[in-house]
């Protein structure tokens, strides 16, 4: 069975991101053709969790919900523990301590006997079906074209027809501006076109949580907006549930209905975008967006 889009290795991000931030106008844009996810969509949850890498403990006893629907965007230094929260939920890390939930489900743990155990293949298997994730560095198949990038994962991981898949690959495609690269290799395609067709595989999955890995990081400065754009329409025409690490504190801003700041693998402050950015409690907040946004 080919890998899906979901089990390529992911790179670990570099975080980079003047205070406060005004609120950007989003540009109208006319409705997607294709219609995104909708209906019965879960929240995240994590309860305690823990993550130890050798000595060094990323994540402490961490608590937070993302309620179902809900767009949250992690912000914070390097090393904060944000993109290994992104892992954990791809299931491309393992829990030390505490349990995930996805809706009323544990991702990272299943009833036995009465009993809460880890979780076996086959579990993590079912759940990884809820949850989709564009990386950084795009991870496309650089052997297969743009279609067959869209469709592998949907035929051989959800059992859905080849027709159904095309016909929904073209529709995304559509939807991201690139149907006229249905063909084409991702080594044919500009690095804002690959991550184009990124977001659209991880669309095909279906998804019901979508997780945004510093996304526009590895772009060159000008391709960085399409992007952009492209997320915050699809952010706007659906209902999944977002959850998103950034270093571009505009981007957050839009797209965000709370935004989480990190250190040390702890929250240090949680609220709606207009409160961190314009008036944040903590001064470690205030002293990384001056930082950041300095630079």
């Amino acid at each position: 069975m080919p890998p899906t889009d979901t089990t390529p290795e992911a790179p670990t991000p570099e975080e980079a991101p003047k205070t406060p931030l005004s609120k950007t106008p989003l540009p109208e844009t006319a409705p997607s053709k294709t219609p995104l996810p909708h209906g019965d969509t879960p929240g995240i949850r994590f309860e305690k969790v823990v993550k130890r890498f050798g000595g060094n403990v990323v994540l402490r006893e961490l608590d937070f919900t993302v309620a179902p629907g809900e767009r949250v965007t992690l912000i914070g230094p390097s090393g904060s523990g944000k993109t290994t929260i992104l892992r954990l939920l791809m299931t491309l890390e393992k829990v030390d301590d505490g349990v995930i939930w996805i809706g009323d489900r544990s991702l990272s743990h299943m009833e036995r006997g009465g009993r809460r155990v880890p979780a076996n293949e086959k579990h993590l298997h079912e759940m990884r079906k809820q949850v989709g994730m564009v990386f950084q560095q795009f991870n496309l198949f650089p052997n297969m074209n743009v279609l067959r990038n869209l469709t592998e994962g949907p035929v051989h991981v959800l059992g859905v027809s080849r027709d159904e898949a095309v016909e929904r690959a073209r529709g995304l495609l559509d939807m991201v501006g690139l149907a006229d690269k249905i063909d084409a290799h991702p080594s044919q395609l500009s690095g804002g076109q690959q991550q184009r067709v990124a977001i659209a595989r991880a669309l095909a999955m279906q998804p019901k949580v979508l997780l945004l890995d510093e996304v526009t990081s590895a772009l060159d400065p000008e391709l960085v907006v399409g992007v952009q754009d492209l997320l915050r329409d699809i952010a706007r025409q659906s209902d999944l549930t977002l959850l998103c690490v950034t270093h571009e504190m505009h981007f957050a801003r839009d797209i965000s209905d709370r935004v989480l700041m990190f250190d040390q693998g702890q929250i240090v402050e949680e609220g709606p975008p207009e409160q961190i950015f314009g008036d944040p409690a903590e001064q470690r907040t205030r002293d990384f967006l001056q930082a950041v946004l300095a630079t």
